[in-house]
């Protein structure tokens, strides 16, 4: 076995151990059972709460940013060709502001949005998901219990008048444990609006889809769960080292390089012009 086979592996075994604990954790009350979707979340992460009364701001540099789309990443190539198929092997486009660390040329196109997520306490991944029109995300379901997922309606075509971009999470735990994909049409949807948020859990088998003709844009961030100290403390030091990974790292130099170069073509078509 290679030695790149052999770091998988170990990885895997180590994300199995955590999830194992995360899992005796909650069947014995010692952290809150993570639910489906999380519509108030106010008690545990209150702060989540700053990124919606900033929308307006943050809307105007998303539009800003569609207008360069085509020079935006490719979700599939965020991290060069780690996320090569899957999921990924669709229309889907992703402008990073954070990654285990904020991508501080990001501000150059988007200082409000930057600002904004720099202030949010735990957050460990933040994005603008980009979905073309007429794309469908598959089944899948996460690989960390130790985060929640939270979504931004940001650009939602027509503000999803006709229910067609939506979320849809199948928490059924027999079938979570046997990842019978077949079984998503189960699963409850949740429909994105312009300005309004959701939390969920992603380590549920959940699929997405926006069937319009235009393109659907959330802020995605990845937040650190909130849990008792110990198990707090456990959960920051495996994501801190996480972040150290060449995976993060690539996604951190690509966003970086790509933002820079965004910003200088614009100063100079402005120049130019």
């Amino acid at each position: 076995m290679s030695k790149k086979k052999k770091k998988i592996k170990l990885n895997k075994a180590v994300l199995e151990m955590m999830d194992s604990l995360f899992m005796w954790l909650e069947k014995k009350k010692l952290i809150e059972k993570a639910p489906a979707f999380q519509p108030d979340f106010d008690k545990n992460y209150p702060f989540l709460r700053a990124i919606e009364e900033n929308y307006e701001d943050i809307r105007k540099e998303c539009l800003s940013l569609l207008e360069k789309k085509q020079s935006l990443i490719d979700v599939a190539n965020m991290a060069g060709d780690q996320l090569k198929g899957g999921i990924h092997a669709v229309k889907w486009k992703s402008f990073t502001f954070k990654s285990g660390f904020m991508v501080k040329n990001s501000r150059l196109l988007c200082p409000v949005t930057y600002d904004t997520i720099e202030k949010i306490p735990n957050v460990a991944t933040a994005f603008f998901s980009i979905l073309d029109p007429g794309q469908y995300i598959k089944p899948h379901r996460g690989y960390y219990q130790g985060i929640m997922r939270y979504h931004l309606g940001v650009v939602i075509p027509d503000n999803n008048k006709e229910s067609k971009c939506w979320l849809r999470i199948h928490d059924d735990p027999e079938d979570n444990r046997r990842y019978d994909k077949s079984t998503i049409v189960k699963g409850e949807k949740y429909y994105w609006r312009n300005g309004e948020a959701i939390l969920f859990n992603d380590n549920f088998l959940h699929d997405a889809t926006n069937e319009t003709e235009e393109t659907r844009v959330i802020l995605w961030l990845d937040v650190k769960r909130k849990m008792p100290h110990i198990f707090n403390l456990i959960n920051v030091t495996l994501m801190n080292i996480a972040h150290m990974t060449k995976f993060p790292i690539r996604v951190r130099r690509l966003a970086s390089k790509t933002s820079l170069e965004l910003y200088e073509a614009g100063l100079q078509k402005a120049a130019e012009s």
